[in-house]
């Protein structure tokens, strides 16, 4: 098994979370909250660097931030949240905060702390195979999140022209390479209270 290289994580969190009614990352998940519990995965995952991309201004999260210790600086405002979460992408592809040897960054939606250990894993270790690909999950014929981006293909996101992540992953010059596992949480959104009720009984299991 290829050591896996230098990881960095991007967990989008500047979501307006309208349909949900309340902040989806400060939602409470087994001991801690929906943005402590995915911390807490990415660094059981030996993620080298976890930053994540935040509304400005937003005093809630900041604090639970605050709460949970993670660091100030490894915290990226969108200006623009509005315009979507590729705008959240293309923030943290020109944020200068990078620790140097990150050679690989996994793009985590900052509402899936239900997907299992195992699959993240499964990916992490399969890119680490395959360090010029991306990659990314693959459940029931699509494609999912997170997406794990390799040096060269994150930092074409400084120039793409692309619009959404699915056109610049179909412009990309990198292969894209999807893995497939049994894990029905990469087909599950968290949008709604009735979402958030249905995870905290069918996938309790997956909180740890």
């Amino acid at each position: 098994m290829k050591k896996q290289p230098p990881l960095g994580v991007i967990i989008l969190g500047a979501g307006a979370s309208s349909r949900m009614g309340r902040p989806k990352l400060l939602l409470p998940w087994g001991n801690t909250s929906v943005i402590g519990h995915l911390i807490g995965q990415w660094r059981a995952l030996d993620a080298r660097q976890i930053t994540i991309v935040c509304r400005p201004g937003d005093k809630k999260l900041g604090a639970e931030l605050d709460q949970l210790g993670f660091s100030r600086s490894d915290r990226i405002e969108n200006p623009h949240p509005a315009l979507g979460m590729f705008s959240s992408i293309l923030c943290a592809a020109n944020w200068t905060g990078w620790k140097r040897e990150i050679a690989v960054r996994a793009m985590v939606l900052g509402d899936q702390p239900h997907l299992r250990f195992e699959t993240l894993r499964t990916v992490i270790r399969f890119q680490a195979g395959h360090p010029a690909a991306i990659c990314q999950p693959e459940f029931d014929g699509h494609a999912c999140h997170p997406v794990l981006l390799p040096r060269p293909a994150f930092e074409e996101l400084k120039q793409t022209q692309a619009k959404t992540l699915k056109g610049f992953l179909e412009q990309t010059t990198c292969q894209l390479v999807k893995c497939s596992m049994e894990d029905p949480g990469l087909s599950l959104d968290l949008d709604t209270p009735e979402d958030y009720k249905r995870m905290k009984i069918h996938l309790a299991g997956t909180i740890h």
